[in-house]
C-alpha cells in the first residue's frame, strides 16, 4: 500500500520530533551537574543553584551567565527561605557573583533581592548581600544541590511558625 506524500511527511516529522524530544531529554538531564560543577571552579559551593536547570549560557570571557530553571522555585537553606525566579542572571568571578538578579530571600518577613554572593572559605561561610543588608551562612548549607519545592508548602501560617521557631504538628504543616 503506497502512502501519500502528506502521510510520509507527517510520519517523518513525527519521527524527527520524537528523536529531538529524546535527545533534548537526554541532554537536559546533566545540565544541573554541568552548571553546578562550574561553581567550585570559581570558589563557590555547588548548592547555590537548584537542580531544575532547563538551560544556561555562560560567557567565559566576561563571566556573564544566565540560568533558566524549569519553573520558579522555593528552597530552604537551613532556616532561610529563598525564592528563585525562572531566570537567574549575573556575573561570576573567582569567589563572587555580582549583578545578580532572579534570587530573593526572606528577611524579617520581607522579601529582598540578592544582588551579590561572596564566598569566604577561610571562615567557612557564604555571604549574601541585598543592598545594605548582608548575611553570612555556613558553607555547609550549600554542599548539596538543592531540590525545589520543599519550602513552597510552608508558606503562610506554617512558614511563619517555622520562622518564629514554633513547632507545628506534621498534619498542620501539610495543610497550611
Amino acid at each position: 500500500m503506497a502512502m501519500s506524500p502528506l502521510t510520509t511527511i507527517l510520519l517523518l516529522a513525527a519521527a524527527v520530533g520524537a528523536t529531538c524530544a529524546t535527545s533534548a531529554t537526554a541532554s537536559a538531564a546533566p545540565l544541573h551537574g554541568i552548571a553546578n560543577d562550574l561553581l567550585p571552579e570559581y570558589g563557590l559551593p555547588r548548592g547555590l543553584i537548584p537542580e531544575t536547570i532547563a538551560s544556561y549560557t555562560f560567557d567565559n570571557d566576561t563571566g556573564d551567565f544566565e540560568i533558566r530553571l524549569t519553573s520558579t522555585c522555593y528552597i530552604w537553606f537551613g532556616s532561610h527561605l529563598a525564592y528563585f525566579e525562572d531566570a537567574i542572571r549575573g556575573r561570576i568571578a573567582y569567589g563572587t557573583i555580582t549583578g545578580l538578579s532572579g534570587i530573593q530571600a526572606q528577611k524579617f518577613f520581607v522579601w529582598v533581592s540578592i544582588t551579590t554572593i561572596v564566598a569566604h572559605p577561610d571562615q567557612g561561610t557564604v555571604e549574601f548581600r541585598a543592598g545594605f543588608i548582608s548575611e553570612a551562612l555556613p558553607e555547609s548549607d550549600f554542599a548539596e544541590v538543592p531540590v525545589c519545592g520543599a519550602g513552597a508548602r510552608l508558606r503562610g501560617a506554617a512558614g511563619l511558625a517555622r520562622q518564629l521557631g514554633l513547632q507545628l504538628p506534621a498534619v498542620a504543616e501539610c495543610c497550611l
